[in-house]
């Protein structure tokens, strides 16, 4: 059995040792034994719109380069001199058709060749130019750019699983393809990483802990119907990534309501994606979902919009978190704008919920402090049950059995839950052959 999960069928109780969020010996084995190992997160490619723009990132530790070549092809480079080491690229973000490192002059193309060394002819003719590395696998999904470490990992459309359905009803939203705003949250938090990826997907703290911005959102909406907020599932999507999905409702909780000309223009897209690709899937994308991509992507869509948020482990009590807004780009200004508020009324720096789990979350991890008395954390709600719903914890459940899998070894068979509903499950037309509509 292993000594950071409880997986107990029979009472039932899931429990989770509070070692795992403090010992730098499991931070070390979660870099070794997870991220060394999944397909990881780097950016949207909407956030390179010009040949030779480029960003850099972070992931796993490695510096990365995130370009568009001089082609318009997506490239990623190890954010590192093949001479002595040095950074190529200093600057967050930029455009530049060579990338040339200031300690000797050593110069690349976007395209990742050699272009050009001070004093060549110092090295011998048949010396090996070296050209920039990059990481050994990279694709993308609709967009959503990943990288591996791991040579021999299965491709990424094998790798998402279920969590290809999701992204695909967060893509379908544009005609044109979804993109990524100018604008990036950055934030740091005193607590350890896992406790983000909970927080991400977890229904049951919101009223509790956002309290001021429910009773914000009750004042521009007025009296709520409870029996109006629909149905909600914790849903596993397999490998370890999960959701919490909530069915089209005619009112609720997240988000002051839009104007009456931004409801009508939201209305009248999602009336043309009917007819491309069928009711059942629209009801579906109208609804909204709370996504966590093993081990450290989050995908949020509410009403006030689509949160990307990558989170990076830092120390064992300490992670960097960056955040962007992702749009249908046909929208009209109106609804922009009152996207954008939504947007940072929730989740900005100076937001109603963002600081409100920062809080909660450095809070658990001072607590942790007293963990010899206080060894365990439960994760059990829902359990009893087999059909969960947004404010259980068969989502969280699910991520944590899969990281004990790759950081023990153990494998913890998925919790059976019965078939989903229609709502939840409906397909996506093909609207190339629209004969097929459900």
């Amino acid at each position: 059995m292993s000594e950071y999960v409880i997986d107990d069928r029979d009472m039932p109780r899931f429990r989770v040792n509070r070692r795992a969020m403090v010992d730098p010996d499991v931070f070390a084995r979660e870099r070794d034994r997870i991220f060394e190992h999944s397909w990881l997160y780097l950016g949207h490619e909407t956030e390179l719109r010009k040949k030779n723009d480029f960003k850099t990132r972070t992931v796993a530790g490695r510096p990365l380069i995130f370009a568009r070549d001089n082609k318009g092809r997506i490239r990623v480079w190890i954010n590192s001199c093949p001479h002595r080491g040095a950074m190529l690229c200093r600057e967050p973000k930029g455009n530049a058709r060579f990338l040339t490192c200031f300690y000797h002059g050593w110069s690349f193309s976007t395209a990742g060749d050699m272009v050009s060394m001070p004093g060549d002819d110092s090295y011998g003719e048949n010396f090996e130019r070296p050209d920039l590395a990059a990481p050994p696998k990279v694709d993308s999904y609709r967009g959503f750019v990943f990288v591996s470490f791991d040579p021999d990992i299965v491709d990424l459309k094998t790798y998402l699983a279920g969590a290809t359905e999701y992204l695909d009803l967060v893509c379908d939203q544009s005609e044109t393809g979804m993109e990524v705003l100018e604008g990036t949250h950055e934030y740091s938090v005193k607590a350890n990483w896992k406790l983000l990826v909970e927080n991400s997907f977890d229904g049951y703290h919101a009223v509790s802990t956002h309290q001021r911005y429910f009773e914000m959102v009750l004042a521009a909406r007025g009296k709520l119907d409870p029996s109006a907020l629909g149905e909600s599932r914790g849903i596993d999507l397999g490998n370890g990534h999960a959701v919490i999905a909530g069915a089209p409702t005619t009112e609720g909780l997240f988000g002051r309501p839009l104007s009456e000309a931004g409801t009508a223009e939201r209305d009248a897209r999602f009336e043309r994606f009917r007819e491309r690709y069928g009711t059942g899937w629209v009801n579906r994308m109208m609804g909204n979902r709370n996504m966590v991509i093993f081990p450290n992507l989050v995908v949020i869509d509410l009403v006030m919009g689509v949160v990307v948020r990558k989170i990076e482990p830092i120390a064992p009590d300490y992670m960097e978190v960056t955040a962007w807004e992702l749009a249908p780009p046909e929208e009209g200004d109106e609804l922009r704008k009152q996207r954008l508020d939504n947007f940072l009324t929730f989740w900005g720096p100076g937001g109603l919920a963002s600081p409100d789990d920062v809080e909660a979350l450095e809070t658990c991890q001072v607590g942790y402090g007293a963990r010899k008395e206080l060894e365990w954390s439960d994760i059990s709600r829902g359990m009893n049950k087999q059909v969960n719903s947004s404010t259980d914890e068969l989502q969280m459940r699910t991520w944590w059995r899969r990281w004990n899998e790759l950081v023990t070894g153990e494998t913890l068979p998925p919790e059976e839950q019965l078939p989903l509903d229609e709502v939840f499950r409906a397909p996506r037309r093909d609207p190339d052959h629209a004969e097929s509509a459900v």
